[in-house]
């Protein structure tokens, strides 16, 4: 008797597999730009370490990054980009094009507004504050970055829209443009005005409003040649009945998300009050963290937004279930050894990549730098799993159900943080804030997770929830390896109780490829099938391109 082709299997597997396809695309661009934006961070530790000054721009910056979350890549993008898709695929891309062109234009209306009154208000506020405060420090850097808000919500629109048309290496590739603007400012201007870090911080703040626009520029010409052409049309907007549809999406979104975003700088402010060095110390930590979460557990989200949103329009929920639990078990492969990792080789990583010989960052910048990565590093699994969860609501153009998870993990996060920073001695508030922001997302994605389970068709918990604790089980044992393997490097290769930068790099070299070799060896004696899926996947899409 022949064999049947299962046709519905085969239906099933290729939106997963192109899901993964397309993450590649997404995680090799990003993994540009985060590698450069690691780089940026080496060279901000040279020129300031963990400096009053950095921590103070830090802070300034962390305004802009604000509305790029809830406007850019947040509440908007999230309400904007499933109905874009719908009308792609329901009305066409010219009908889809014009509804875009209202929605950055009520964005620019509403963000250029913001945008004014928010530098406006810096000057009564620095009236109001002691002539002595390190508060003062921050405010003639937010007056410079505060346009870049306007700047990079709408980048992430224009991102977002790309994203929606499958063209996703522009998209993921325009960050690289901030990162590349960034260290040749830092390069250039800081050797230039050497003994005048004042100046220096001034002319960096100024670099940043410019990326912002030349992000805005690098993707207009794709976008041009999918027929859409940048235009402002203010002129009766809210009589678009999807546009008027995306605000109401978006309004409970915008509600979750401004409350975390401010929680984050709700964060950053409580580590400024706390000790100057911890915002300088969190964001080196951050920055590592966010080199591996940007190439997997950003780039999945990225994908799935959009295609989570096409399979809702055509009403797959079976497709959608698969995508889901496929990219649950690879991100689990994936992020596991990375959060292992990191956890038991923090100041050995955070000395490596910063401590650079003439700099400002020094050893009490690396230990308390490496406190904050080792209370991150748990969260690289927690976060990228939260990500992959978090587009299938969204997809469903239901906004408000992560809404009421994070307003949960919102309490429990600020509740820790003071709590931290009341209660622990100093050099390590900072490192009670990190660890609150992991319990927190932990919480958010158990309760995501379960609200999907209870939808029946949408995630089946045991099969992911093996899959996970098996990568975290062969994590941990790769990281006790790990550990041993670089105690006998540093045994082997330090001279008078310390090791030259090349034998840093050599040893990291060894316990990195030992590490490697053991986590595959376990992966395939306990979990190959999950192993087997995500090798199979590269797999098929390195023939298809082949051919």
């Amino acid at each position: 008797m022949s064999a049947v082709p299962d046709t519905r299997t085969e239906r099933m597997q290729e939106p997963a597999t192109r899901v993964l396809r397309a993450v590649s695309v997404v995680s090799l661009m990003t993994a540009v730009s985060r590698v450069l934006g690691l780089v940026r961070e080496i060279a901000m530790a040279y020129f300031f370490g963990t400096s009053a000054l950095k921590s103070a721009f830090d802070l300034a910056f962390v305004i802009p990054n604000l509305f790029r979350r809830l406007f850019g890549e947040g509440a908007l993008s999230s309400a904007f980009v499933p109905v874009f898709s719908e009308s792609l695929v329901k009305e066409g891309r010219d009908s889809a094009l014009r509804f875009a062109v209202r929605v950055i234009s009520l964005l620019v209306a509403v963000l250029g507004a913001v945008t004014v009154l928010g530098i406006l208000l810096t000057w009564p506020l620095a009236g109001l504050l002691p002539s002595d405060s390190r508060w003062l420090i921050p405010l003639p850097m937010l007056r410079i970055m505060l346009p870049y808000a306007l700047l990079i919500c709408v980048a992430a629109l224009l991102s977002g829209m790309l994203n929606a048309l499958g063209r996703f290496a522009i998209a993921s590739l325009t960050p690289f443009l901030l990162n590349l603007i960034w260290i040749v400012t830092l390069c250039v201007a800081c050797p230039l005005l050497r003994g005048l870090p004042d100046t220096q911080i001034i002319v960096l703040s100024w670099a940043i409003l410019a990326a912002g626009l030349a992000q805005v520029l690098f993707q207009l010409p794709a976008l041009a040649r999918e027929g859409f052409r940048f235009r402002l049309k203010f002129r009766a907007l809210l009589s678009d009945p999807k546009l008027r549809r995306v605000l109401t999406l978006m309004a409970p979104a915008a509600l979750g998300i401004g409350i975390i975003q401010i929680n984050v700088c709700l964060d950053k402010f409580l580590a400024f009050w706390a000790d100057p060095a911890a915002p300088a110390a969190l964001e080196y930590a951050e920055r590592i963290v966010y080199l591996p979460l940007g190439m997997f557990g950003t780039a999945f989200m990225t994908v799935l937004l959009p295609t989570f949103s096409r399979q809702a329009a055509t009403g797959d929920t079976t497709l959608m279930r698969e995508t889901l639990e496929r990219a649950i078990r690879n991100l689990a492969v994936i992020m596991a050894p990375c959060s292992a990792a990191l956890l038991v080789l923090a100041l050995p990583v955070i000395s490596l990549i910063y401590n650079i010989k003439g700099g400002r960052f020094d050893e009490t910048s690396a230990v308390l730098s490496a406190r904050a990565l080792a209370a991150y590093a748990p969260g690289l699994l927690v976060f990228s799993l939260q990500k992959a969860l978090t587009p299938v609501f969204y997809g469903l153009q239901d906004l408000k159900t992560p809404v009421r998870v994070s307003m949960i993990g919102l309490v429990l996060n600020v509740t820790l943080n003071v709590t931290s920073v009341a209660v622990l001695p100093h050099g390590w508030k900072h490192v009670g804030i990190a660890g609150s922001t992991v319990l927190s997302s932990l919480v958010n994605g158990v309760m995501l997770a379960v609200l999907l389970r209870r939808r029946g068709a949408f995630l089946r918990m045991a099969g992911c929830a093996g899959a996970v604790v098996r990568a975290v089980l062969c994590a941990a044992l790769m990281a006790f390896a790990a550990l041993a393997v670089h105690a006998w490097c540093w045994h082997v290769l330090a001279q008078d109780g310390t090791l030259a930068k090349g034998a840093e790099i050599a040893a990291m070299a060894v316990t990195v490829a030992a590490g490697m070799a053991v986590y595959g060896g376990a992966m395939a004696a306990v979990s190959r099938s999950e192993l087997r899926e995500m090798v199979g996947d590269v797999r098929r899409r390195k023939t298809r391109k082949g051919a």
